[in-house]
């Protein structure tokens, strides 16, 4: 008797608990919600600097080098040439590349325009034989005749970053000297067989300069007063003096 009034009361307490919306025990619990684990995915891996060369003096390597310069023409295209007749030396410190110096030499008779056609025929009265020639010699463009180098001295060296920084130093061009400043990425070194004692090391550089402040404006401003420098060079390092030298 007991356990029928027992088993009773606890009918009668389930249906009162599901009359109010109580769960019933044989009803299933709502599962707990998941805590969301945020993955952590690893990011690309960034490049390690390039090695740095060995401190020392280094010469401009001319079969991998090349200084080419752009000019906006007419606002149609950026016309480019570029000049072959370049040499320099670099003197690379590695711990402190403030105390690095760069001097290069550029021969403006080296201009090569690519001018595909007869210039003559098209410029009967030009004292010049090519377009090249004209470019090198006109007091109104390189007055090569006059200034027969084009140089570059650094006087400052500053590092922005692992791999990059900025050279500047005075221009020297149709007897004029201003300050340009070069963006540099350094590119890293390199030793090859044949040469195993003179590593190399290899540069990308940009700048800009205005013509006008050499004294060269003709054609300005339909031919951009802005000359854009695109650079590319490698140098080896110079083989050192023996001893007895």
């Amino acid at each position: 008797m007991r356990t029928f009034l027992l088993s009773a009361s606890a009918i009668a307490l389930a249906g009162t608990l599901a009359a109010c919306g109580a769960p019933s025990a044989s009803e299933a619990a709502p599962a707990a919600p998941e805590t969301a684990v945020a993955e952590t995915t690893a990011g690309p891996a960034e490049a390690p600097a390039p090695e740095l060369g060995p401190a020392g003096t280094y010469d401009l390597d001319l079969t991998h080098a090349s200084l080419t310069w752009k000019v906006n023409h007419f606002g149609l295209s950026g016309y480019t040439a570029r000049f072959t007749g370049i040499a320099g030396t670099l003197v690379f410190d590695p711990e402190d590349l403030s105390a690095s110096v760069l001097d290069v030499t550029v021969d403006p008779a080296s201009v090569e325009t690519d001018y595909p056609f007869d210039f003559k025929a098209s410029h009967p009265d030009s004292p010049f034989d090519t377009f090249d020639q004209e470019i090198s010699e006109s007091d109104a463009y390189f007055n090569s005749t006059a200034f027969p180098a084009i140089t570059f001295k650094s006087t400052e060296v500053t590092a922005t970053g692992t791999d990059t920084g900025t050279v500047t130093g005075d221009l020297s061009f149709r007897g004029v000297t201003k300050p340009v400043t070069l963006d540099v990425t350094y590119n890293g070194t390199a030793s090859f067989p044949w040469a195993p004692d003179q590593p190399k090391i290899g540069f990308s550089a940009t700048g800009t300069l205005k013509r006008s402040d050499f004294g060269m404006d003709i054609l300005v401003p339909n031919v951009s007063d802005d000359v854009e420098l695109l650079i590319e060079v490698e140098f080896a390092k110079a083989a050192e003096a023996s001893e007895s030298e």
